[in-house]
């Protein structure tokens, strides 16, 4: 986690921009790139960001 970007909102626009051009799904994001999907879901969720399964991106 440590290859992720720190801030919050940094961390939410990288997510969104892989999830849109290349990952089909949070899970394969995370698979993918060794990323624990509960702890990014937390850190995006404390910033006041949630995952959309139906749209594949925080918002």
């Amino acid at each position: 986690m440590d290859k992720l970007p720190q801030d919050p909102f940094m961390l939410f626009s990288y997510v969104n921009t892989q999830l849109r051009d290349v990952y089909s799904s949070l899970d394969e994001f995370c698979k993918a790139t060794d990323v624990d999907r509960d702890w990014l879901e937390k850190k995006l969720k404390d910033a006041g960001f949630e995952y959309s399964e139906e749209l594949n991106k925080f918002w």
